[in-house]
């Protein structure tokens, strides 16, 4: 069992920065196709990948939020990451870090869609 708790979201202007954290616990880590990010989603529109890392320290990122948000985790895999820079008013969402491990190297996609391991999202709000 993993459990996920996300912090760090608020509002913030256009072209801020805010730092989302995702604190886990859990024995899954080291499993081969572990992977673990994060995802959006904003009141009537469909969830969004945003950014995940794999067991291999492999990043994979939205196109949307590309050269603006970087994923990262510590030494110890206990926290993930996600600095977000240069913040739109389309970033506005609700932030989820969700976890699992894969049959095959995870995608946003399938951290989107198919984790079985989910937060219970941080907010966060972009103003123009």
């Amino acid at each position: 069992l993993v459990q996920l708790v996300e912090s760090g979201g608020g509002s913030v202007q256009a072209g801020g920065s805010l730092r989302l954290s995702c604190a886990a616990s859990g024995d899954a880590f080291s499993n081969l196709y572990w992977g673990w990010g994060w995802f959006r989603q904003a009141p009537g529109k469909q969830r969004e990948g945003v950014a995940l890392i794999d067991s291999d320290g492999t990043t994979s990122y939205a196109e949307s939020v590309k050269g603006r948000f970087t994923i990262s985790q510590d030494n110890a895999r206990d926290t993930l990451y996600l600095h977000m820079n240069s913040l739109k008013p389309e970033d506005t969402a609700m932030y989820y870090c969700a976890a699992d491990h894969f049959v095959s190297r995870p995608t946003l996609a399938t951290i989107t869609h198919l984790s079985r391991y989910w937060g219970q999202g941080t907010q966060v709000t972009v103003s123009s």
